[in-house]
């Protein structure tokens, strides 16, 4: 099949997906529980996508400064820094593992 058609198709899915959230029960969104569930389920799809574009780089994967980043980001957040300061933890220790050659 042609790349096109696999796009269009997704975004066909991608939209009758979100027209289905419509037809979901009033009640059943006010549960606590689901509301619960559907943060739990937000995390986790962060934290996967987060991982995945740490340590993969096209099909394979990869061991860079990416994955220093990451830690740093995680050790700043370890003690409780506000977010912008993990982000400049992180992106100063990706700068710096490339500066001194780790790609």
């Amino acid at each position: 099949m042609n790349l096109w058609i696999w796009l269009l198709l997704a975004c066909v899915l991608a939209y009758a997906w979100k027209l289905v959230g419509y037809f979901v029960p009033a009640n059943l969104l006010k549960d606590p529980r689901m509301s619960r569930i559907a943060g739990t389920m937000t995390i986790g799809l962060l934290a996967s996508l987060t991982i995945v574009n740490t340590v993969a780089s096209g099909q394979t994967l990869a061991a860079d400064a990416r994955l220093g980043a990451l830690a740093a980001a995680a050790v700043a957040l370890a003690f409780r820094a506000p977010f912008l300061v993990v982000v400049v933890v992180g992106a100063g220790a990706a700068a710096l593992l490339r500066f001194i050659g780790w790609n």
